[in-house]
């Protein structure tokens, strides 16, 4: 039985991690009404930013983290600003969209690979990548442990930001209706913008973390994609808190499902779970 408290372990730090991925799509979801498919390539960009400044130009990984969760925001912006506003002006559909956004994601992801290439990259975080913390007979990592602190912190201020103040309750207006929050007075591109550049900066901050944890390659925003899409329809598109306690609960189904199984079916189990979802709760566990 000594497995147990390794599995609840591991189950929490994969939430986590999904939860970061979640939270970022949840946000930019809830605004516009359809899925960017870019969000997982964005996270890539953010732990390649990070590994280029380390390796290029010697920066140590603090100040590269920052720099890559800004440009990791920059990017979903301008994607906004250069591809979807044009797309909402033409009144286009959500198919439309769609297709859009897996050619962003498409011609990001070869970009990544041409200036990186193909093979696997490792960050580190120096001395502190063998520091490892023994909870309740769990293991984990400082990184790990970061990633975790991160999703619960970031899921609290964007509740509060949400409930609380101006801005939450404008995004809020162009959730519910954009055009009649054009004429009240809202600036909704503006808005917009905000949302992806938040969005995607959330996405950034998970992918230089899922860097130091297990190592960068050009295609691993698909695989963050669509883990952070599951956990947001099981927890419930559009809600903050339901993307969180969607990619928590999906870890601890993924990590207990092959307890006794090859982890080969852990993406399999996943997919089982939205399955199921999508037919018996297509809205979620928490309604937006």
């Amino acid at each position: 039985m000594d497995i147990i408290p390794q599995l609840v372990a591991n189950s929490i730090i994969a939430g986590a991690f999904y939860a970061l991925i979640a939270l970022g799509f949840n946000l930019i979801y809830g605004t516009t009404k359809f899925f960017n498919l870019t969000h997982g390539v964005i996270a890539a960009i953010g732990g390649y930013t990070v590994f280029f400044l380390t390796t290029t130009f010697g920066w140590n990984i603090y100040a590269s983290a920052v720099v890559g969760v800004f440009v990791a925001g920059l990017v979903g912006y301008l994607l906004e600003k250069s591809l979807y506003k044009q797309l909402r002006k033409r009144k286009a559909s959500q198919m439309v969209f769609l297709v859009a956004s897996l050619g962003a994601f498409t011609a990001l992801q070869a970009v990544i690979a041409i200036i990186f290439s193909s093979q696997f990259q490792t960050l580190s975080i120096g001395s502190w990548d063998l520091q490892t913390f023994n909870i309740f007979g769990g293991i984990i990592t400082v990184v790990q442990l970061v990633t975790l602190v991160s999703a619960i912190v970031i899921m609290i201020v964007l509740g509060i930001v949400m409930r609380w103040t101006m801005f939450g309750k404008a995004v809020e207006a162009i959730s519910d209706e954009e055009e009649v929050a054009k004429v009240v007075g809202i600036h909704t591109n503006k808005i917009i913008g905000r949302v992806f550049f938040i969005g995607s900066a959330i996405a950034g901050l998970a992918g230089i973390l899922i860097g130091l944890d297990t190592g960068l390659e050009p295609t691993m925003g698909m695989g963050l994609l669509l883990k952070g899409v599951i956990a947001s329809i099981i927890g419930g598109i559009g809600n903050v808190y339901g993307g969180v306690l969607g990619a928590f609960l999906l870890g601890f189904i993924e990590n207990f499902g092959i307890w006794k199984i090859s982890g080969e079916w852990k993406d399999a189990i996943a997919f089982g779970v939205l399955i199921i979802f999508l037919l018996f709760r297509p809205q979620g566990i928490l309604r937006k």
